[in-house]
C-alpha cells in the first residue's frame, strides 16, 4: 500500500508518500515541503503533488484548532486560528476528488501516533508528545488512539507562572501566561532579541525555557498519567534542556506521585526518536487507519 501523507505547519507544509512496511515505520519513497502561504495558494499545489501518483490513502495532520469529528459539517476545516487567513479553511475540499479514504488529525496527534507507533513510545499504553517550536503543541495517545473530545488536545496553551527573573511577556494574543506564549521558539526570540540558537548553553534563558517546560509537563502528568513523555521540535535539540527540565519538573510534582516511571527521569521525559519523520509517520498511521475502517465498512 502506498500512502498520501501531509503534515501542515505554520511555516511549512509536508507532502510525502510512504509505503506500507507492516509493523516497522513505512518507507518515505518522496518527499517536498512548501511555505505556508494562503489556503488558496497553498492547498491547490499540495493536491496537485499527488497527481501523478497512485495513493491507497491520505494521511493528514494539521495545526489548528482543526474540526476532527467526521459526524459534524465542519469536519477538515480549521476552527479559531491565530493564522488569519486559514480561518475556517476547508483542508480538504481538493483531496474528496481522490476518491480514496482519508484520514485526519492535529499536528501534534500526528507526530505522538508516530512515536507511539514508531519511536520512543513504542509498547506503552499512553503517551504524550510535546513539540516545542516556532509554537508549542501536545499530542496524547490513550490504548495507541489519538485523544479526542470537544477538539483535540491543545494543550501547548496551558497557564504558565512566571519566574520573577524573566524579563520577557507572554507573546500569545489569547493568553496573559500561556506555555506557547513563555516557551516557544518565537517567545524565547522576542524576550532576547536573537533565534534561540544564538544563545549560548550557558545563558539563563536555557533555565527560564525548561522551568516552563517542566511547569506543562508536571501539569500533564497529573492529569493524563502518560506511560512516557516524549519531546520534539527544532527547540528540542538543545540537549542542554533535558537534564534541566527533570529537575524542574521533579521539582514541581514535589514528591507526591512515587511510581516506577518517575523513579527514572532519564528514561520518562526523553527525546523524540524518529527525527523530524514523526509527524509523516503519524500521517502514515492515520491514513492505514482510514483505510482499514473503509475495508471494514464494505
Amino acid at each position: 500500500m502506498i500512502y498520501g501523507c501531509i503534515e501542515t505547519g505554520g511555516t511549512k507544509i509536508v507532502m510525502a508518500l510512504v509505503e506500507d512496511c507492516g509493523d516497522k515505520p513505512g518507507k518515505i519513497l518522496k518527499k517536498e515541503s512548501i511555505p505556508t502561504l494562503t489556503p488558496e495558494q497553498t492547498l491547490p499545489k499540495v493536491a496537485e503533488w499527488f497527481q501523478e501518483e497512485q495513493v491507497d490513502a491520505f494521511g493528514i495532520a494539521a495545526f489548528g484548532p482543526i474540526c476532527v469529528d467526521p459526524k459534524k459539517v465542519e469536519y477538515g476545516h480549521i476552527l479559531e486560528t491565530t493564522k488569519e487567513a486559514w480561518k475556517h479553511t476547508d483542508l480538504l475540499v481538493y483531496l474528496r476528488d481522490y476518491g480514496v479514504p482519508i484520514g485526519l488529525d492535529s499536528d501534534v496527534n500526528g507526530s505522538c501516533l508516530g512515536e507511539a507507533t514508531y519511536g520512543a513510545g513504542k509498547g506503552l499504553d499512553n503517551v504524550l508528545y510535546l513539540t516545542v517550536g516556532t509554537g508549542i503543541g501536545a499530542g496524547i495517545t490513550v490504548n495507541g488512539e489519538p485523544i479526542h473530545g470537544m477538539l483535540h488536545p491543545e494543550a501547548g496553551h496551558v497557564p504558565m507562572r512566571k519566574r520573577e527573573d524573566d524579563p520577557g511577556k507572554c507573546i500569545c494574543p489569547y493568553h496573559e501566561c500561556c506555555c506557547e506564549g513563555m516557551a516557544s521558539g518565537s517567545s524565547m526570540k522576542a524576550r532576547w532579541s536573537v533565534p534561540a540558537t544564538e544563545l549560548s548553553e550557558e545563558h539563563i534563558a536555557w533555565d527560564i525555557e525548561a522551568d516552563y517546560i517542566a511547569q506543562a509537563l508536571a501539569t500533564y502528568t497529573l492529569t493524563v498519567s502518560p506511560n512516557r513523555i516524549v519531546l520534539g521540535g527544532g527547540v528540542m535539540h538543545q540537549k542542554q534542556l533535558f537534564p534541566k527540565i527533570r529537575e524542574h519538573f521533579a521539582k514541581y510534582l514535589g514528591g507526591y506521585l512515587v511510581t516506577e516511571e518517575l523513579a527514572d527521569l532519564e528514561h520518562y521525559i526523553v527525546p523524540a526518536e524518529l527525527g523530524d519523520d514523526q509527524g509523516i509517520l503519524g500521517c502514515e498511521v492515520l491514513a492505514k487507519r482510514a483505510l482499514l475502517r473503509s475495508q471494514l465498512t464494505l
